[in-house]
């Protein structure tokens, strides 16, 4: 097995160019992870934040855990994950339909992807956030894949708002899904680069479908993973492609007389745009229907199926 190494300008990281067998040639980047572990670390703070704010003790005699002073917890009927109760999410930030339009609080859309309903959704959200985090930041760095996490929360979040205005959410399930999305995604415009592309592409929407389908399940709201979901999906196409190994060939070859191989294929432009296009159209249009208060229950009649619905939805 041959391998050529350079640095890459941009991120910093190292590129390998492996060749197997003599004829398939693998890119294969690694940039040091550092995001994600700070994305983490910053849920875990605003949790502790929050509970600080929540002061069970002087406000109930219920509470669990009451070694934990002003950290305590609140009883299993408020609250069953172990935090909270949901008047202080309210007030920290959580998605509230209500004061988003009414109020204008549009900043809800992004503060509820740092709030968590206790340490069980914590622990949860932030161990799958890591793991899928860290690989995809370790391969196309920490700009690509924080872009992808911002704005694919803030799709589950106007998504959530437009079918559940009597619920409050909070977890950042949907930046969650929009990163198993862009997976999904870069796995088809880089198809090629692939060995077993048809194992890959069917454990990842084996394990994509089974979270959809447990997010059914109380009491999660299952249309911020829809929507993050569909963003990272989207944004993944443009921000996630790969350079055909024929122009990586030719670039590292430099042999006098080689015809350049476009960067790109055909295949891989029309994704690009299309995704791009469709992204662009979809939040635009979801953030003026948000605004001017639309409940897309009212033409979707069957879609309140999709997602559990009582007065506080974790995410």
């Amino acid at each position: 097995m041959l391998s050529t190494a350079e640095e890459d300008p941009e991120g910093g990281g190292t590129e390998r160019r492996v060749r197997n067998g003599g004829d398939e040639t693998t890119p294969d980047v690694r940039w040091t992870s550092w995001l994600i572990p700070m994305v983490v670390t910053a849920n875990v703070v605003v949790f502790i934040y929050v509970m600080y704010v929540n002061d069970c003790p002087h406000k109930s005699h219920r509470c669990l855990a009451k070694f934990l002073g002003r950290f305590s917890f609140e009883s299993f009927k408020k609250n069953p994950l172990l935090g909270p109760s949901s008047s202080t999410l309210e007030k920290m930030g959580a998605l509230a339909w209500g004061k988003i339009v009414h109020k204008r609080q549009g900043w809800r859309l992004l503060t509820c992807m740092w709030l968590h309903a206790g340490v069980i959704h914590l622990l949860t959200n932030m161990f799958c956030v890591a793991f899928i985090g860290i690989r995809l930041e370790q391969q196309f760095g920490f700009v690509r894949v924080g872009i992808i996490y911002i704005v694919s929360g803030f799709c589950g979040s106007i998504l959530s708002c437009l079918f559940l205005q009597n619920a409050i959410s909070v977890g950042a399930s949907s930046a969650l899904f929009g990163l198993l999305g862009a997976m999904l995604s870069e796995l088809l415009i880089n198809w090629t680069t692939y060995d077993n592309k048809g194992v890959a592409l069917m454990m990842l929407l084996v394990i994509v479908g089974v979270n959809l389908g447990l997010g059914t399940l109380p009491p999660v709201d299952n249309f911020a993973h829809i929507g993050g979901f569909f963003g990272g999906f989207l944004l993944g196409f443009p921000l996630l492609i790969h350079p055909q190994f024929e122009w990586e060939e030719t670039r590292v070859s430099l042999m006098p007389g080689s015809i350049v191989k476009p960067k790109y294929n055909t295949c891989q432009f029309v994704l690009c745009i299309a995704a791009s296009i469709v992204f662009l159209v979809g939040f635009v249009t979801g953030l003026v229907l948000l605004f001017r208060g639309d409940n897309l229950n009212r033409y979707c009649k069957w879609c309140h199926k999709l997602s559990y619905s009582v007065k506080s939805q974790w995410s």
